[in-house]
């Protein structure tokens, strides 16, 4: 990259502090991160306001203004450091891959509740042990919500308190909103009890006739009635119906937390501003399946990667990571470092207090350096590349899969994938580097190549069998190094 920006940029490239560097740096990065997603796949980047603005221009020239789903504003804290205004936000940018894909599926991202979960074990716990009183349920369920701290997530349930059969529910309004509209639904709802008509709101019903009548059909019904008919209907807003919500625009945590976490596994001072694995566990929740691939090009501290574990433990799954760091020194001192630690568990210490042991997270990960790169500026190999680097890249790039570390590379034979044998001639494999042999196929070569009875792949320099032979042995031949041009290191 810093090689690319010399040449593009000039020597002034070397610092990367003026706008017009940032964004050679950010341009050729962005591409290459659109190509890498799938249709239902976004992009999450967290910018302050220095670049803000060239940002937005930069990623919907890449992406198209069309792909663009919001920008979250993250308010960090109360306090900053300014004589004029206090800037105590970051923001962050989200584009899709194909947003018209995603609505075409109607793909939805939602996020689980703030403290829901904990709400819906609470009140299964009293189902257990009450069983379907339901009345003295709802009196425990408003005495242990007034129990809870003000700022508890929990809290913010409190007026699901009322329980049926069917589950935790809030006694909602369904009258119809007040638009001036006399059409409202205005027929008559029968009090269960009193056999007479409720009240009804001044608006109107929220639901037509028909809706009504089905959900007083439904065992139990999703309707809530008062002890007679003077009181207005509610609807049943059952909260394990309505458990997940979609991100917020703007939203408020501490940004310290991030800091100190960082430092409270590798020491005060380890790593300058650190993103949120929490946050970033919310944020890839609601976009990533649960054997999803999460890329982070920018890998830092291993936060990304620490989310995804934590992801993985706390709702399920095996989502999988791949972090990008340019700096060697940052990535065995601080990446892998904060990794194996998660992964192993390690004690906590933050600046005051008391040292606390954290649980291990599980799970592990590769550390791989980048090798040289395969091609030459024209699209060659490099005479300095092996065959086994070569036969890595050729496997890959034909089944996606990494070959296999029992595969020995002596023979040009490289593996069996659904069905298909996979072979590679280069750089001498047959000991034979002549125009004749070696790198060509041939029917000489042909024969001596290790059997296989059914399809084949063979990569090669050029081939010399008819094409009907080929039909005949189930060969498809391709030449390097064009078959091979779109990617490789």
């Amino acid at each position: 990259m810093r090689e690319w920006l010399g040449r593009a940029v000039g020597k002034e490239a070397e610092d990367l502090s003026r706008h017009d560097k940032w964004l050679c740096m950010m341009y050729p990065r962005l591409s290459l991160l659109r190509e890498f997603l799938r249709d239902d796949g976004a992009i999450f980047i967290s910018i302050d306001d220095n670049e803000y603005a060239n940002l937005c221009l930069l990623i919907r020239e890449v992406f198209g203004e069309q792909n663009e789903v919001a920008t979250l504003v993250w308010e960090k804290g109360k306090k900053g450091d300014s004589k004029l205004v206090s800037e105590t936000h970051e923001y962050i940018v989200i584009f899709a891959r194909n947003k018209g894909y995603l609505t075409s599926k109607n793909i939805k991202w939602r996020k689980r509740k703030a403290g829901v979960d904990a709400v819906l074990q609470y009140y299964a716990d009293l189902r257990v042990n009450l069983g379907n009183d339901h009345s003295v349920i709802r009196k425990a369920m408003m005495s242990w919500y007034r129990s809870l701290e003000k700022k508890d997530p929990r809290k913010a349930h409190k007026h699901y308190n009322w329980s049926d059969d069917r589950g935790l529910y809030f006694a909602a309004d369904f009258a119809g909103p007040d638009d001036g509209r006399e059409s409202r639904p205005r027929y008559d709802i029968i009090h269960p009890r009193t056999g007479k008509p409720c009240a009804k709101p001044s608006t109107g019903w929220r639901w037509d006739e028909e809706t009504t009548r089905k959900a007083l059909a439904e065992t139990p019904p999703r309707i809530h009635f008062g002890k007679d008919e003077m009181t207005i209907p509610n609807r049943k807003s059952y909260l394990k119906e309505v458990d997940q919500e979609p991100l917020m625009s703007v939203f408020y945590k501490d940004g310290r937390a991030a800091t100190l976490e960082v430092e409270g596994i590798l020491g005060a001072g380890a790593f300058p501003f650190p993103k949120d694995s929490e946050l970033l566990a919310d944020l890839i929740g609601v976009v990533a399946d649960d054997d999803d691939i999460v890329l982070d090009s920018f890998g830092g501290s291993g936060t990304t990667a620490h989310a995804v574990m934590k992801l993985n433990q706390a709702v399920g799954g095996s989502r999988k990571f791949v972090l990008v760091e340019m700096d060697r020194e940052v990535c065995r001192t601080k990446t892998k470092a904060r990794l194996e630690k998660a992964i192993a568990g390690y004690t906590y210490i933050p600046r005051k207090g008391k040292p606390s042991s954290v649980a291990a997270l599980g799970g592990g990960f590769r550390y791989c350096e980048l090798g040289e790169p395969l091609f030459d500026e024209r699209g060659n190999i490099r005479s300095s590349v092996c065959f086994s680097d070569l036969a890595r890249h050729v496997y890959f790039t034909e089944t996606g899969e990494p070959l296999p570390a029992t595969v020995a590379l002596d023979s040009p034979l490289l593996g069996i994938h659904n069905g298909t044998a996979v072979y590679l001639l280069y750089n001498g494999i047959l000991k034979d580097k002549t125009q004749r042999g070696g790198n060509v196929l041939t029917t000489n070569i042909l024969g001596t190549l290790p059997a296989y009875d059914g399809s084949k792949v063979i990569y090669g320099t050029a081939c010399r069998i008819d094409h009907e032979r080929m039909r005949r042995e189930g060969i498809v031949f391709k030449q390097l190094p064009y078959k091979l041009k779109v990617g490789g290191a």
